[in-house]
């Protein structure tokens, strides 16, 4: 089992330092609405995969306050696994802050804002420098909030995003070979521009369709296998938190047929940028491939993405974000860190009783709620409450 025994602020949001011990089991955070309950939650997350989960740009996370002086932010984190210690330390300089808010002063103070200045992040395991993709998979976590609705309900990126994190987290290889593969898109399309403009030759797009295949068909493969196994856990754990005898299934939807094995997979590749030619030349975009992927969640053969009803869609989510945690605890070998932010005020008591009684299966799990009595009938004494009040962290009696 692996546990997060100690994380560690500075100047991220609204916490300009702590250092908060955690310890095994069911952690209750409890606290009014924008006192930093879903701050800790979010540092939690960002050690598990290198951003934060809802901030657009990576200074947003450094507080107000800090940027403008042009202090360090910093989140860390310490995990036990068994009797290995990781020290895992994201850290964030801001650049630009000093002149941006001697500028301000000179008007007045009224134009400093985060636009102003930029922000550099660097990470390190056991005082080693590493980057991102390394990062990923080192902490294992699982993220439940009321955007999740949006996996059921949302475009297509939201579940690309979810498939790519949770792969990622069980195979380092996979975020390794994303990073590669985004990169081909891009260059690809930008040649493609200067194919249109007639300022490149066809013959130089090969090379990067042989990129693009090469990196694309191995993700699409690796996406099968995972929601192969994903839909089996999906209905397992649905079953448990729906009407009786609803089946939920998941259906791969590749914008490239996956085939028998990844050599197949990699011909119909070839084959779909060839029928794609002239729109991919007249668009100036690459129109096959793992970044048009999605996937439809079915109950009884029926697409719960156009018919759900919101309450249907609360509980697919769950079923997603359960199923998740399944997934990573059998890749990894390894309990993941599972984390719940403020989403069981929807929930009917029946369902918010089995899903806090699976979360509490884990060997770590960080809850938050802005309502004590939504929780504590479930856990009574076993499990670690904690107050959260602008910024600060107290025992709760």
């Amino acid at each position: 089992m692996a546990l997060l025994s100690r994380l560690i602020l500075a100047n991220f949001r609204n916490f300009p330092a702590l250092d908060l011990a955690l310890p095994p089991g069911v952690v209750v955070l409890v606290g009014a609405n924008a006192q930093g309950k879903t701050s800790l939650l979010e540092a939690v997350y960002l050690l598990a995969i290198a951003r934060s989960f809802r901030a657009e740009n990576e200074r947003e996370v450094v507080s107000f306050a800090a940027a403008r002086d042009g202090q360090q932010a910093l989140v860390g984190g310490h995990l036990e696994k068994g009797d290995q210690r990781i020290q895992v330390y994201v850290g964030y300089t801001c650049s630009g802050p000093a002149s941006a808010a001697q500028a301000a002063s000179d008007r007045g103070g009224l134009n400093y804002s985060v636009s102003n200045y930029s922000v550099r992040k660097e990470i390190r395991v056991n005082r080693v420098r590493r980057t991102a993709a390394d990062l990923v998979g080192t902490v294992g976590a699982v993220l439940f909030n009321a955007d999740d609705i949006q996996l059921v309900q949302g475009p297509p990126s939201g579940r690309r995003r979810y498939l790519d994190i949770l792969i990622s987290q069980g195979d380092p290889l996979y975020l390794k070979a994303l990073q590669r593969y985004t990169q081909v898109v891009r260059q690809r399309n930008r040649l493609l521009r200067l194919l249109r403009e007639g300022r490149a030759e066809n013959s130089e797009l090969e090379f990067w369709d042989d990129r693009l295949v090469g990196e694309g068909a191995w993700l699409s493969w690796q996406r099968a296998l995972a929601l192969d196994l994903l839909s089996g856990l999906c209905a397992d754990h649905h079953r448990n938190l729906s009407s009786p005898g609803e089946l939920l299934t998941l259906e791969h939807l590749p914008s490239v047929p996956v085939g028998r094995d990844l050599e197949a997979t990699s011909v119909n590749f070839r084959q779909a940028l060839a029928g794609q030619q002239a729109r991919e030349l007249a668009t100036a975009s690459t129109a096959v491939g793992p970044h048009r992927d999605d996937f439809k969640l079915l109950v009884d053969g029926v697409d719960m993405g156009t018919f759900a009803s919101r309450g249907q869609a609360r509980t697919i989510a769950l079923t997603l974000r359960l199923a998740e945690a399944s997934y990573l605890s059998q890749v990894r070998q390894d309990e993941p860190v599972v984390l719940l932010d403020d989403v069981l005020s929807e929930m009917d008591e029946d369902r918010r009783r089995r899903v806090l009684e699976k979360v509490a299966g884990y060997g770590q799990s960080i809850i938050t709620t802005t309502d004590l009595d939504l929780v504590r009938p479930c856990f009574g004494s076993n499990a670690t409450y904690l107050r959260v009040a602008g910024g600060v962290v107290t025992p709760l009696q």
